[in-house]
């Protein structure tokens, strides 16, 4: 009898220590918990301003320090890094409409609307670069069910991203 006891409980804590380990590994594997590691790593100082969004497996991260901008894809396996230079511009879209935009050499289109019902906000970011010349980053989509946020936290967060590369393009 002992001998069937000591197996079921070793079977027991084995369930509990797999289970354990597979809940761990779950957690470091979360999206956005991965987008930071990667943001960090590839920056190599974590960003002063940055926009997630780990429905997609996107991220973005600005790092006034070094001059420059990361963009990362992929749930962070694919990523470029851009100098403030190589920055043409940014849009926000709200529900396919350009409401704002910076753009190198252009006057700025304030964000002078508000969109508490909007479904989907992006914030577009534009390069001097022919291979990808645009990256695009949901900041709100009411239809991704892992987003948290509103629509209006989404344009705020957009128009802080703007004011910065307004600043930075006009420096």
């Amino acid at each position: 009898m002992s001998e069937a006891v000591r197996f079921l409980l070793l079977v027991a804590l084995a369930a509990a220590a797999l289970t354990t380990l597979m809940l761990a590994l779950a957690w470091w594997m979360e999206s956005e918990r991965r987008l930071r590691r990667t943001m960090l790593k590839t920056l190599g100082v974590a960003p002063e301003v940055e926009a997630f969004s780990p429905a997609e497996g996107k991220a973005a991260g600005l790092d006034f320090d070094e001059g420059q901008i990361a963009v990362l894809w992929a749930r962070g396996g694919h990523g470029l890094v851009y100098g403030f230079e190589e920055i043409e511009g940014a849009e926000i879209i709200v529900d396919g409409h350009v409401v704002a935009r910076v753009r190198r050499g252009e006057p700025r289109k304030a964000l002078d609307i508000l969109a508490p019902e909007a479904e989907l906000v992006v914030l577009r970011l534009m390069f001097m670069d022919a291979r990808y010349p645009e990256f695009e980053l949901n900041l709100w989509n009411a239809t991704a069910p892992t987003l948290e946020g509103s629509p209006s936290e989404a344009l705020r967060l957009g128009r802080r991203w703007l004011s910065h590369l307004d600043a930075l393009l006009r420096a």
